[in-house]
């Protein structure tokens, strides 16, 4: 499962660039910090490759298992 940690995200648009599937966008809202931040638009297709977590600079992606996996 993704999980985009808002707080942390600078809004750079490279988990967006990178996601090989082109399942993230850039939302319209902004963080605290005043940043849009990315959100994912479909789970299902989300292969868990980790090129979002491994290319955010500021550490805000993080995959984990969904339960039962």
């Amino acid at each position: 499962m993704l999980s985009i940690n808002e707080t942390l995200c600078k809004g750079c648009g490279y988990c967006i660039k990178y996601c090989p599937k082109a399942i993230l966008e850039m939302g319209s809202e902004r963080n605290k910090k005043g940043y849009f931040f990315p959100h994912l638009t479909d789970a299902e297709k989300c292969i868990a490759c980790a090129m979002c977590a491994t290319i955010c600079p500021e550490g805000a992606i993080e995959l984990t298992e969904k339960e039962g996996e």
